[in-house]
């Protein structure tokens, strides 16, 4: 056990890492139910506005239905991944504590608890970037009409304006 404040101020300090992290991916936690609002907040405008029209416009908005619909899904795992990484933190820090309280020597527990909360982190930032490719494909879209009203393929395939 400990004894002093002398020998707890150091975990204090290596515990500080995941703290900051933890606070990092609040932040990035913010930003994408921000995100995800809006996707559902899209979507709620735009069923309203296939319910009462038809043609050409009801087919645009049923299109770019589809897509907010794979992007709110996204968001949602991208949420889910970082809650993951937020999970492997705190347990991080409570592992710093233990391990050191009872001076325990389980560095590979440790290690793997940090590299899940990463490995975490770095799924939702992927997931989240997808999501971010797919508003664009919303966004061009609502542009450019339908797939046929596309602008010309430029050169290597690539469509985007």
């Amino acid at each position: 056990m400990l004894s002093s404040i002398r020998e707890l101020l150091p975990i204090v300090q290596t515990a500080i890492g995941p703290v900051i992290l933890i606070s990092g991916i609040g932040l990035l936690l913010l930003s994408m139910t921000n995100r995800f609002s809006r996707v559902i907040d899209r979507a709620r405008n735009l069923l309203a506005l296939s319910e009462r029209s038809s043609g050409p416009v009801k087919g645009r908005a049923v299109a770019q239905l589809e897509i907010l619909w794979r992007q709110a899904r996204l968001i949602r795992l991208a949420i889910l991944l970082a809650s993951i990484s937020v999970f492997f933190a705190a347990c991080l820090i409570i592992l710093i504590f233990v391990t050191a309280l009872f001076k325990l020597d389980d560095a590979w527990l440790i290690s793997l608890v940090f590299a899940g909360c990463l490995l975490s982190l770095v799924a939702s930032l992927a997931v989240f970037i997808t999501d971010i490719n797919r508003s664009l494909a919303a966004l061009k879209l609502e542009l450019f009409g339908h797939h046929h009203d596309a602008p010309p393929a430029r050169p290597g395939g690539d469509r985007s304006p």
